[in-house]
């Protein structure tokens, strides 16, 4: 099952993982036209490639462990850290310990339903 839109009760047992990329798989948790919240799954290895977008981001580590690139700076995070990323800064991740991040995002990211 999919998530829509305004959906008020969001069960994550029943949503569908997508895949978004080697080694990792998204789940759009809930969102509105002006917020999302998106589960990604990582893979050990697994690598979220350097991008940019039109949105606020701040992605929260529920477990794991990650390598992250937000602009100039270069990281290591793990489970209860917390990162900013507002529209338009480069930022990427490498997974060095199996994981799962927590994203959301202001306004919605369409590209992902």
């Amino acid at each position: 099952m999919k998530t829509t839109k305004d959906q008020i009760w969001v069960h994550g047992i029943e949503i569908d993982k997508t895949p978004a990329g080697d080694g990792v798989e998204r789940i759009v948790k809930s969102y509105t036209d002006e917020l999302m919240v998106v589960e990604n799954h990582f893979k050990k290895g697994a690598v979220g490639a350097l991008h940019s977008h039109p949105h606020t981001q701040i992605t929260y580590v529920v477990s794991g462990k990650f390598e992250f690139s937000i602009g100039d700076e270069k990281r290591i995070v793990e489970a209860s850290d917390t990162m900013l990323k507002k529209d338009g800064i480069i930022h990427g991740c490498t997974c060095l310990e199996e994981g799962i991040l927590l994203d959301i995002f202001s306004p919605m990211r369409e590209d992902f339903v």
